[in-house]
């Protein structure tokens, strides 16, 4: 989504069986349409923006919004490839003007021009052809104007490590803010622009123990000369490496506070520190949940999702930016999430049982638009069991139609920096496995969706716990301990169960046949890792390199892979720039050499997230019809 400064007006992506949109409203009217595209061409739309009166959108159609300035995807394997275009549509509904190559576009403050990145080039529009105003190695992020109107701040992002930057617009001229060894991100203006703040982190090195560091801090610089200092530093313990949300992550409030996130409780919640003096910080979110997202409305109000009183749901609360009681403002009966403003007025994507992620404003959890429903949703169950090292696992059991012990499934998320909720999930990705799960247990099977070890939402313990992935892959465990609960479940047949996931996901579906073939007798393993093997951190003495090879062997389906007995189905596609397609290649003649029983699916060009609804709606259609074949 996206909202304009100063009127009350929404715009937003709706994706129908992959023909994608631009829809806009304002608050209190019928939503309108401003895009017709017709197919399901793979075409991405997104990075929207509105001109601060609302009366223009920018958008980029085209690309890969996670991989902007990679190769350009050709997901409907068209003869010539498509581009990736920076667009300008009126709210007249006349049909897009495109401004150039590129993507990240943003108003002026005076909404006359654009300014947009392309591999390492900024360039700038205004009702006319568009100009290269500067390039640089790295490549731009967080592009914003200056309320000025002359200058652009932006992080360079160089790999592995990034700089926070200027560009006299006019001049032009780049001004780095004091270079430092390691990534400088999330800058935030002070409010008469003579200053930013920015978080300066670096990642800890292998084999680093939890509680070291300092490896973050924030800092202060002069934006005329970028000379910097820092406010304040990160103490060692819990809290001492960076983690941020999965939105903005620095506020410079009207009353000269830095909000910023921090796990120093254990959990990841949001503080607020004096930009002049530094200090101690303030908690303002405090309590034993976790903050997604969080945004400092004009009013130095801070809105926050989370899971404040819903372990596995999220809703919007509130507080001071000085600091008091957080109040709940939206009471739905699922999960509202990525709150934004549009002339003051606060809206978000609302989910539940029976609804994917729909726009909604806050007051009362209005629809901006008409939202689908999933008719005769079956409710998912909240369900905790322990792993057999005593640990609790949080899941979501969707229980199977129909009368008599069933089938059942395992489900397992990707990321794994991942939680799955009580209802649709606001990410598409997850949306789509959420309404897969629906469809398994409409079909006959109970679905239990494993929120394992090393997923969000349960506390910085729970996500950084010991000997997780290439460590030893201890969230296994967890997925175990589930197959093990649904065995014993009297409405569950025990000899007909199996598992699904993609991505990380995909990992643990294999694992689990690798390790687990007497209990999980069927799999359909998405885009997953088969091999855990990487290159090691030069900062290990060579003889213990070898131990933390083994340890990653050991890690893997590979390492197990001898055990494998129960049948699987692959699916990938080969333009995957998530998980390299040569770890479903390397499975397959692992497989093959061993006479285990696997179907393949593979779509040419396609990425990791299905581009196409054609090639989501094929592969969860070929997965549902090969577990009725091994499990019904």
């Amino acid at each position: 989504m996206a909202g304009a400064r100063d009127v009350q007006r929404f715009a937003w992506v709706e994706n129908r069986a992959g023909a994608r949109n631009l829809w806009v409203a304002d608050a209190g009217q019928k939503a309108r349409q401003l895009t017709h595209y017709a197919e399901d061409d793979g075409m991405m739309l997104y990075d929207l923006a509105l001109s601060p009166d609302g009366k223009r959108l920018a958008f980029v159609r085209g690309g890969d919004d996670e991989f902007p300035d990679g190769r350009i995807p050709n997901t409907a394997s068209a003869a010539y490839p498509p581009g990736q275009q920076v667009f300008v549509v009126g709210d007249n509904g006349v049909d897009p003007t495109p401004i150039g190559d590129g993507h990240l576009p943003v108003f002026s403050p005076d909404g006359t021009r654009i300014a947009f990145t392309r591999r390492g080039e900024i360039w700038l529009w205004q009702s006319g052809k568009p100009a290269r105003i500067a390039s640089f190695a790295g490549e731009a992020t967080d592009l914003k104007w200056t309320p000025d109107g002359k200058r652009l701040t932006f992080v360079d992002n160089r790999d592995d490590h990034a700089f926070v930057a200027f560009l006299d617009v006019d001049a032009p001229k780049l001004t780095y803010m004091e270079p430092a060894l390691g990534y400088s991100a999330e800058p935030a203006l002070s409010p008469d622009a003579s200053q930013i703040a920015y978080i300066q982190y670096r990642d800890p090195p292998a084999g680093a123990a939890p509680d070291g560091g300092p490896y973050w801090s924030i800092r202060v610089a002069d934006t005329a000369t970028g000379k910097a200092h820092t406010v304040w530093t990160a103490p060692q313990g819990m809290g001492g490496r960076y983690a941020g949300t999965r939105q903005h992550n620095l506020y410079w409030s009207k009353q000269g506070k830095l909000l910023f996130p921090w796990e120093r409780s254990g959990f990841l919640q949001v503080y607020a520190i004096d930009a002049d003096k530094g200090g101690e910080p303030k908690e303002l979110t405090p309590g034993k949940f976790e903050v997604e997202t969080f945004v400092l409305g004009a009013d130095d109000v801070l809105t926050f999702a989370a899971n404040a009183d819903e372990t596995d749901r999220r809703h919007l609360w509130q507080v001071p930016a000085s600091g008091g009681a957080a109040k709940r403002i939206t009471n739905g009966k699922g999960s509202e999430s990525l709150p934004l403003f549009a002339g003051g007025l606060l809206a978000g994507i609302a989910t539940d049982a029976s609804h994917p992620g729909h726009p909604v404003v806050a007051k009362g959890l209005s629809p901006l638009s008409d939202a689908a429903e999933l008719k005769g949703a079956i409710e998912p169950e909240a369900v905790t069991y322990q792993a057999e090292d005593g640990v609790t696992v949080h899941a979501q059991l969707f229980r199977g139609k129909g009368k008599g012990p069933r089938p059942a499934l395992i489900f397992v998320h990707g990321g794994p920096r991942r939680q799955m909720l009580l209802g649709f999930h606001p990410s598409q990705y997850y949306s789509n496995a959420y309404i897969m799960n629906q469809a398994l247990a409409a079909h006959g099977y109970s679905v239990l969706s494993v929120n394992y070890r090393s997923g969000t939402g349960y506390g910085q313990a729970f996500r950084e716990a010991p000997n997780i992935a290439r460590d030893g892959a201890s969230e296994y465990r967890d997925v175990l301990a589930g197959g093990r609960w649904l065995a014993a479940q009297k409405d569950v047949a025990p000899e007909k169960i199996g598992i699904w996931g993609g991505s990380w996901g995909g990992y643990l579906t294999a694992l689990a046949l690798a390790r687990n073939s007497d209990l999980f007798k069927a799999g359909a393993d998405f885009h997953g890792v088969h091999t855990m093997l990487k290159n090691v951190d030069n900062n290990i003495a060579p003889e213990l390199q070898l131990a933390v090879r083994q340890k990653q062997w050991d890690s893997s389906p590979m390492g197990s892979i001898d055990k494998w007995r129960s049948p699987v189905l692959l699916i990938h596609g080969d333009d995957d720039r998530n998980v390299d397609f040569g770890q479903s290649l390397l499975l397959a003649r692992e497989l093959s050499a061993r006479r285990i029983p696997f179907e393949e699916l593979v779509f040419p060009n396609e990425r990791h997230e299905f581009f196409r609804y054609t090639d989501w709606l094929a592969a969860y259609r070929r997965a549902t019809a090969f577990f009725d074949g091994h499990l019904k």
